[in-house]
């Protein structure tokens, strides 16, 4: 019996008696035909038991390799255990993008398209939304390849899958043109400036991100980032009443920001400017926990507005705030499912005891705007809730039990959340 495995920011002690490294996909294969529950677990940044096994975990870790490029359908193949900072540089090295990041750079790309993991950008979707295939072991252990071009409604379930088909094995990303981008960040962003410009300011940018602590009824920073080819004027002075920074900062102005993707207008490459934090560092203000809630974007100011009215509440227990405006999208279990979105963003001080108090304070504000959940992150929405908001539900239970009719892959996480 293996040693309890914890989550990224060691809130979560994982259940699984287990935890398997297999270097090959037919040892993938071996491993989920003998196990009777099983899991496959990402780069650990979920912060609640979606990946957590009663019995094993099975981590790609040693399976990260590009298996691919494809110069003529401009696509890349991955392993399952790679990460972005993993495959970014050879992409630009080989003249292509991703058309988005996350914050962080270091997650892995099959746990980001499984959860719905986003970046910024009113025209970008979510990450998986560049998934053109997949391959996975279901829990028979068959090999089971689909495309996009070819798999139809099938496809639009199985890509943002919250680990319950299978453990895939690969994954194949649509690619653009590499391109090089540039970020400023400008400070002070009063919200009333957001009451009729909200759609306007959030789409200001290839990404646009506020962030806030919720302490002034301000927008602490707004960092916004552009193609550098199609932008060579220099700064404005000013961003709807805020005012251009003219040192590097951190979305905690207090910490340094030795570790966050440089501003000034510098330019750089695509995946050292569209993530937050740079590659090769854990960017942390310490032990931490996350949520995240979708709303519509339609109802993005209201809904900051609402939460706006609990400052005196959240703040005290709050790292910061981000709000990003991302793309509707076809993909089933998406939040953004034919929904263009504002997600906003909460990086808590670990202190669960009080943070699951907050949450249903912030839930119940945001009601009438019927919000989701980032599915890898703390929510105390009921599942009674969740199944009525997620539209494709029925269809994605049915899917499930095409590929995993005894619930192998089925956590204590999926069984309250969407079976209860």
């Amino acid at each position: 019996m293996a040693e309890k495995q914890l989550n990224w920011a060691g809130n979560i002690s994982y259940t699984a008696n287990y935890l398997q490294h297999p270097t090959t996909v037919e040892e993938v294969q071996v491993l989920v035909s003998q196990c009777s529950k099983i899991k496959a677990l990402g780069s650990r940044h979920s912060f609640n038991r979606i990946a957590d096994s009663k019995e094993v975990q099975v981590s790609l870790q040693k399976m990260k390799s590009v298996v691919a490029l494809d110069t003529v359908k401009h696509t890349v193949t991955v392993e399952g255990g790679a990460t972005y900072s993993d495959i970014a540089p050879y992409l630009h090295a080989q003249g292509y993008a991703l058309h988005n990041m996350a914050s962080l750079p270091h997650i892995s790309v099959v746990g980001a398209c499984a959860t719905a993991t986003h970046g910024s950008g009113v025209v970008h979707g979510n990450l998986g939304t560049a998934v053109a295939a997949m391959e996975f072991v279901t829990a028979s252990g068959e090999l089971l390849s689909l495309a996009k071009e070819s798999a139809g409604e099938v496809f639009s379930g199985a890509v943002v899958n919250l680990g319950a088909l299978g453990v895939v094995t690969k994954i194949t990303l649509q690619l653009q043109p590499a391109f090089n981008m540039k970020q400023v960040v400008y400070q002070h962003l009063p919200m009333e400036e957001l009451k009729n410009k909200f759609n306007e300011v959030i789409a200001g940018g290839y990404s646009v991100s506020l962030f806030t602590t919720w302490q002034s009824k301000s927008i602490n920073q707004v960092w916004v980032k552009s193609i550098a080819e199609n932008d060579n004027q220099p700064p404005a002075p000013g961003y709807y009443g805020a005012t251009l920074a003219h040192q590097h900062l951190h979305p905690l102005e207090e910490l340094s920001a030795e570790h966050t993707t440089e501003q000034l207008a510098i330019p750089g490459t695509w995946y050292d400017r569209l993530p937050h934090f740079r590659m090769g560092f854990q960017p942390s203000a310490g032990k931490e926990l996350q949520s995240e809630y979708f709303v519509a974007l339609e109802y993005g100011y209201d809904a900051m507005m609402a939460i706006e009215k609990l400052h005196e509440k959240i703040s005290p227990y709050l790292f910061v705030s981000e709000i990003r405006a991302i793309a509707a999208d076809k993909l089933w279990m998406s939040p953004c499912y034919e929904q263009a979105s504002v997600a906003f963003h909460f990086t808590w001080k670990q202190d669960w005891e009080v943070v699951k108090t907050l949450l249903p304070l912030i839930e119940e504000v945001l009601a009438p705007y019927k919000p989701l959940p980032h599915w890898g992150k703390l929510f105390t929405l009921s599942p009674a809730v969740l199944q009525e908001r997620v539209v494709k539900l029925p269809d994605f239970k049915s899917l499930v039990h095409q590929f995993d009719p005894s619930g192998k892959f089925r956590n204590e996480f999926l069984k309250t959340n969407f079976y209860s």
